[in-house]
């Protein structure tokens, strides 16, 4: 298969012999190393900012810094999933076969986010002694199936770009939790947020039945091209999100707009919080 781009207007940045192994590893730790710095510069800016963000625990300043990572993401997801969906005629054409250079750059960057995410979730649950089930599935799954990708070179990235979209909800989820942190549920924006990412669960959910539609009408090609073992892969992550974590992750931001509590790390409501370095005579004078 020819995997060059025949979009002669596309950036250089995207024009790589993904054919050969080191130039996917390359890309897949670039993807890796990129998150891994928006990690480490939101812990950066946060600290300097935010005075909610020091009083956190560890605990919780990490899932603070992976919140936003993954909302840095999503914004990739969102660019990279609508272009394939509404606007690249290749895709438009091909849902099964096609790929671009553009789309090969996006999904190895993206396989690095999600080995950072998969090594960052079992991390934290050693250190922090936790276990979130759905999150954990959720997060091998997309592990699984972004190395699919990368060992097998034929496989069209239409439903890849597609899965790449259900991450449109990261960068509402992102502000719904950091404010929430903050104190700020009681705001019309985190409110208007709120409602925009219950929204986009709902659309998130239209978008599985979609990657149904495009895997029943092209079954028997889907899986020639995928390859028996990542179809499996693909049909049991899709499946898992249609039946149980969308609807789950749709009613639990519905409870939350009704009721704004943390419901990571507790079911008490947030109720006080500020951006901006603490002024410590002023700290030091309601202590005393």
């Amino acid at each position: 298969m020819n995997l060059a781009n025949d979009d002669t207007t596309s950036s250089a940045i995207f024009d790589w012999d993904y054919v050969l192994w080191e130039v996917r590893l390359t890309l897949l730790a670039a993807g890796f190393f990129i998150y891994l710095g928006i990690f480490l510069l939101a812990h950066w800016l946060s600290s300097w900012i935010c005075a909610t963000y020091c009083a956190l625990s560890a605990k919780e300043k990490v899932f603070w810094n992976m919140t936003i990572t993954r909302g840095v993401f999503g914004i990739q997801s969102w660019i990279a999933g609508l272009w394939a969906l509404l606007i690249d005629p290749v895709f438009q054409a091909d849902k099964v076969y096609s790929q671009q250079n553009w789309s090969w750059f996006n999904c190895l960057i993206a396989s690095g986010f999600f080995l950072l995410e998969n090594v960052a979730v079992l991390l934290f649950d050693i250190v922090f002694r936790t276990f979130d089930v759905f999150l954990v599935v959720h997060h091998l799954f997309a592990l699984a199936g972004s190395f699919g990708l990368i060992t097998n070179i034929k496989s069209g990235h239409y439903l890849p770009l597609m899965g790449l979209l259900l991450e449109m909800s990261t960068p509402s989820t992102c502000i719904s939790w950091v404010f929430l942190k903050i104190g700020w549920s009681n705001t019309l924006f985190w409110k208007a947020n709120q409602w925009l990412m219950i929204h986009l669960f709902h659309c998130r959910m239209i978008l599985t039945y979609h990657m149904w539609w495009v895997c029943i009408s092209n079954w028997n090609d889907i899986v020639e091209n995928m390859g028996l073992a990542y179809f499996t892969v693909f049909i049991m992550g899709l499946g898992s999100l249609t039946v149980i974590l969308n609807p789950y992750w749709t009613y639990k931001k519905t409870q939350q707009l009704l009721s704004p509590v943390d419901w990571n790390f507790s079911n008490a409501a947030v109720k006080n919080g500020s951006f901006g370095k603490l002024n410590s005579e002023t700290d030091q004078k309601k202590k005393t």
